[in-house]
């Protein structure tokens, strides 16, 4: 089942911080590797976007819709519900915002609370298998990949 998401409410669930320059890049991050353990598919809404920088951009199974200044994720995540109509049923809303879960329960969506995904975020990295494909190079091997980059850099 899909999420829509209301990433301001979430960053903070996930010990990141609201006023760090990178918050939005550092959850969608996290949101991606979710999606990757958990084959799921995701839609995140920031609100307070600057003109031009606002918009939507597809990252992979994470969509994150980056809302103008003047209008809310709140009001986003609403539009997008109700423009799904029946389809609602079909996603969860991850919000802290009892206005829009109450909307989104009135769609028959699912409602998750924001501290509730988070604990799932987290459960799911600790979970997820770790890698056995990690090897180093030897110091030849590294030799010899830095001889073929020179190489290359010198060709013309």
């Amino acid at each position: 089942m899909p999420y829509l998401i209301d990433g301001h409410n979430l960053i903070p669930k996930l010990g990141l911080r609201l006023d760090s320059m990178d918050d939005e890049n550092e959850l969608i991050a996290i949101l991606q590797e979710y999606c990757r353990l958990e084959r799921k598919q995701v839609e995140v809404y920031f609100d307070g976007t600057p003109t031009p920088h606002a918009g939507t951009r597809n990252l992979g199974n994470v969509t994150a819709h980056f809302v103008p200044l003047g209008t809310t994720a709140d009001d986003a995540i609403r539009r997008r519900l109700k423009k799904m109509g029946k389809n609602a049923k079909n996603w969860t809303i991850v919000s802290s915002d009892r206005q829009v879960q109450a909307e989104a329960r009135s769609m028959q969506a699912n409602v998750i609370a924001s501290d509730e995904f988070a604990k799932q975020l987290k459960q799911a990295r600790r979970t997820a298998p770790k890698s056995t494909n990690d090897r180093k190079l030897s110091k030849q091997e590294v030799d010899d990949w830095l001889k073929l980059f020179e190489q290359r850099r010198h060709k013309p």
